[in-house]
């Protein structure tokens, strides 16, 4: 199966077909968590659009070269957001649902963490693997081959400040 490489403008227009869907789909939320750090550029965008709260979850799998080993899943302690508790009808938002391990596992945490009673969670990706334990509620594109995603981002975790230093000085005067 042939790698799957996504351009900004098509990582935009996922992120945009995935708010309709949602909305096409008649459910309300009033909190939009997302899953960093593939979840941060979706929920970010989600929570505009929507003008809802959002809080950043911290989780991490993946390592080694490319970031293509999956590891043990690591939980950040606490939730980053700006609203004193939770909403009671959550979604939950992730970049993809790969092995779907990740998912399964941060809603029995939201559930425990949570002060207040969560009525609801639903889970909302741009790309649901079929090898993946769980089926998000929504999802833009279904990938029945499991191909790995070449993300428009990807090029930053190799990047380092000095490289970027020497590939502007001449135009920023940055040294």
């Amino acid at each position: 199966m042939p790698d799957l490489y996504v351009s900004w403008s098509d990582y935009h227009q996922k992120i945009e077909l995935l708010a309709a869907k949602i909305y096409q789909s008649g459910w309300e939320f009033n909190q939009i968590i997302c899953l960093a750090r593939g979840g941060l550029r979706v929920g970010d965008i989600l929570s505009r659009i929507y003008d809802k709260p959002l809080a950043i979850f911290a989780t991490s799998s993946y390592s080694g070269v490319g970031k293509q080993e999956r590891g043990n899943l690591i939980f950040s302690q606490h939730l980053a957001m700006t609203t004193d508790t939770l909403g009671s009808r959550i979604l939950l938002v992730d970049d993809l649902v790969d092995s779907g391990v990740t998912l399964k596992e941060t809603i029995p945490w939201l559930k425990q963490y949570s002060a207040t009673q969560i009525e609801d969670i639903r889970t909302a990706v741009l790309w649901y693997k079929a090898c993946s334990v769980i089926e998000p509620d929504y999802y833009v594109d279904y990938l029945a081959d499991n191909p790995w995603i070449h993300q428009p981002f990807e090029p930053y975790e190799t990047m380092a400040p000095a490289d970027l230093a020497t590939k502007y000085a001449a135009v920023a005067n940055v040294i």
